[in-house]
């Protein structure tokens, strides 16, 4: 069982913010948390590593205490069974794939371990080359290799698929799942995005402003929330003093959305939205 009991002032768009999380799931499980970017999502992932320090709280990872306030107790994240794998990949680009492998190797750890992932993750053509020949995609499957070369009991996924497209997308998800249970791991994803987490979440915890708003199974939460995911086509880009905006048509009507800085959005692209009614 993993419980997280966490508070933490945070800084936030708008001010401060307070995050109050209380938690549990049952180890195994590949758990999602879902909300809109600043809800606090990140933080916990952060703290879960031990990189960032709860102001009061304990956590839990089956009979390991990681946290724990009343105690005193904080744990170093190299004593934490955690593998994180950042938004931004992280890799280092003057090494070749397997040395980024091998460079997350402890000491006597038997080096098998990268030629497992390799197959797993389908990088046996890769593993000469640097970051900077890769695709996106590739350059993920090599992080969440790395992510699992010391056999970690937890894996961290904060929006690992966001600057993907949508094809390759789906192909991730299924990657990340069979790692998931080819390794017996528990993992937690952080995700905006509807399909994905229905696609791959056993359970999902609904985030808002640094509080639990809904939980449980993807399709019984976003039913109640009534949350609905539509494809619109790019008609227009334009820049202004704010950033770039993006003229989208809708079933016909016209919306303009600003285009996120991540994202690599043409003329002609469909692009998914998240409608809550």
């Amino acid at each position: 069982m993993i419980k997280l009991q966490l508070q933490k002032q945070l800084d936030a768009a708008s001010g401060t913010m307070r995050l109050e999380i209380d938690l549990s799931f049952e180890a195994g499980q590949l758990v999602a948390l879902y909300g809109k970017s600043g809800a606090g999502k990140t933080s916990i992932l952060r703290m879960l590593a031990g990189l960032m320090k709860p102001d009061r709280g304990k956590i839990s990872f089956g009979h390991d205490t990681w946290f724990d306030t009343n105690q005193g107790l904080n744990l170093k994240p190299q004593k934490r069974k955690v593998g994180f794998v950042f938004q931004d990949y992280a890799l280092f680009p003057n090494m070749t794939v397997e040395q980024n492998l091998r460079f997350a190797l402890q000491r006597h750890q038997s080096g098998n371990v990268i030629d497992e992932l390799v197959e797993l993750v389908e990088l046996e053509g890769l593993r000469h080359k640097k970051p900077t020949k890769l695709s996106g995609g590739q350059q993920q499957r090599v992080a969440l290799a790395r992510a699992l070369v010391q056999r970690p009991a937890l894996l961290l996924l904060d929006e690992p698929l966001s600057a993907i497209d949508a094809e390759l997308r789906l192909k991730l998800q299924q990657y990340i799942r069979r790692l998931h249970e080819a390794f017996g791991l528990t993992t937690i994803l952080v995700s905006h995005n509807v399909n994905e987490v229905r696609n791959m979440a056993d359970q999902v915890f609904c985030i808002e402003e640094g509080k639990i708003t809904h939980s449980g199974a993807p399709e019984r939460v976003f039913l109640s929330t009534r949350i609905s995911q539509l494809k619109a086509l790019i008609t227009r880009l334009e820049s202004r003093p704010e950033g770039k905006v993006a003229h989208l048509d809708l079933d016909g009507q016209s919306l303009q959305v600003p285009v996120p800085a991540s994202a690599k959005w043409a003329v002609g692209d469909w692009v998914s939205l998240e409608i809550e009614k």
